[in-house]
């Protein structure tokens, strides 16, 4: 069969998208990935057929200026912006010319970013089959749990089911400009949709979350089609990313990242490079990706090692701790090996991944998680695996960088009484 692959151009939906689309491949079908430009390096490094569309209106280059701005934004400024600016283009431009190329290449069956909005609406007016793919924290439209892009704690009461759904009709307030571009297309197209129950357009097939089901909360009422599926996370398929691995000098290793879209907030950068620098007895990685200028954040500690880009992975597999903006992606990667983690969450989805449970410390009766993997390899596992914050809110950064520091001591501490002894996980 031959299956085509639409993902948002952000890399933190490319990655898990990619890992799906490889494992596909494996399987003996026809994988083309269909995308704006500016993602084709990292579909070709990864071995997958590439067909660019929209090139007019996302020209090669044009991503990093629609991203530049966000990267300084942090809550719900950040999602309110790639609402209005980023995703209703990309929208309008699938709308017009993903029906055509899909006719033309044969496309028999399309895998799709489920925060690509609406692009769904494409394969049912092809009548080709088409699957969801949460590569973000998946949300729940019932109001059984917060939102994800809320930093709101689950509690099973009527209030709280309220306040979920009055935080789903503000998510989909902002995606009105899409919903208009999507209205337009279907009565175009002759698809008969009840816009009043978002479930209409929801793909019969399979919604596939790359969340596990041990990260969630129980008792989410989801469809029969809904399946936990993740993480797809794997260490090939990628442009080898160049690293000084002759720095590393065998001190206890903290890894430090705030992702690849709201990553440039120079000040939460301070903060860290100040807390850490009063730890001489271990030493650091940072990586700050583009939207920073080196030089703002002088001075850089001796124990730090400051990069633009990092081999994520393999930095985690020898790292005693991860500071993270929570992602969903370096979460899962740093649970597969057991890491500790001292979360910082910025934006997206990212205040909701830093709730889940395993994040907290506790499941639903009351007792801390052990790491685990759907991929069943050799990983170390601490007794718990901690998310640590203070003070988390949608404005949220470390004021004080004693806070900071207390965290990173106090998970040190424990992870340094854990074993690390391969154990494998079934």
């Amino acid at each position: 069969m031959k299956v085509g692959f639409v993902s948002l151009p952000f890399t933190g939906h490319l990655n898990p998208m990619v890992a799906l689309a490889r494992k596909v491949q494996t399987r003996g079908h026809k994988v083309i990935f269909i995308g704006i430009p500016d993602i084709e390096p990292t579909i070709r490094a990864a071995n997958l057929d590439f067909i660019p569309y929209c090139d007019k209106e996302f020209p090669l280059g044009s991503l990093d200026r629609y991203l530049a701005p966000i990267s300084r934004l942090h809550g719900l400024a950040a999602v309110e912006n790639t609402n209005l600016h980023l995703t209703p283009g990309l929208a309008k431009a699938a709308f017009e010319h993903l029906p055509r190329l899909i006719k033309k290449i044969g496309v028999e069956a399309l895998v799709i970013d489920t925060l690509h909005r609406f692009l769904e609406l494409v394969p049912m007016s092809l009548n080709i089959p088409c699957v969801h793919i949460w590569t973000a924290l998946h949300i729940d439209g019932t109001g059984t749990t917060p939102p994800c892009i809320y930093n709101w704690p689950h509690e099973d009461t009527p209030q709280a089911r309220v306040r979920n759904l009055e935080g789903l009709k503000k998510i989909g307030g902002m995606a009105s400009p899409t919903l208009d571009l999507a209205k337009a297309y279907a009565e175009k197209a002759g698809l008969q949709i009840d816009w009043t129950n978002p479930a209409t357009a929801v793909p019969r097939l399979a919604v596939i979350s790359q969340t596990p089901k041990e990260f969630d909360f129980p008792g989410i009422p989801w469809p029969p089609q809904f399946h936990y599926a993740g993480p797809f996370h794997e260490s090939e398929g990628h442009a080898p990313i160049p690293f000084p691995w002759e720095t590393l000098n065998g001190k206890p290793l903290i890894y430090a990242s705030l992702g690849t879209l709201v990553n440039g907030l120079d000040h939460v950068y301070k903060t860290i490079l100040q807390a850490v620098g009063k730890l001489p007895a271990v030493q650091v990685v940072l990586s700050i990706g583009m939207n920073v200028e080196l030089d703002s954040l002088e001075p850089i500690p001796a124990n730090t090692v400051v990069v633009r880009r990092a081999p994520q992975i393999e930095l985690l597999k020898r790292a005693a701790l991860c500071i993270t903006h929570a992602g969903l992606n370096t979460t899962l990667e740093a649970l597969a090996q057991g890491v500790p983690m001292v979360a910082l969450p910025i934006a997206y989805d990212q205040p909701g991944v830093f709730l889940k449970p395993p994040c907290t410390g506790a499941d639903e009766h009351g007792s801390h998680p052990t790491s685990r993997s759907a991929h069943g390899i050799h990983r170390r596992r601490p007794q718990h695996t901690t998310l640590a914050l203070s003070g988390m809110s949608m404005t949220f950064f470390f004021r004080n960088s004693i806070v900071l520091i207390i965290h990173v001591l106090r998970l040190l501490l424990s992870f340094s009484s854990n074993s690390t002894a391969p154990i494998k996980i079934d």
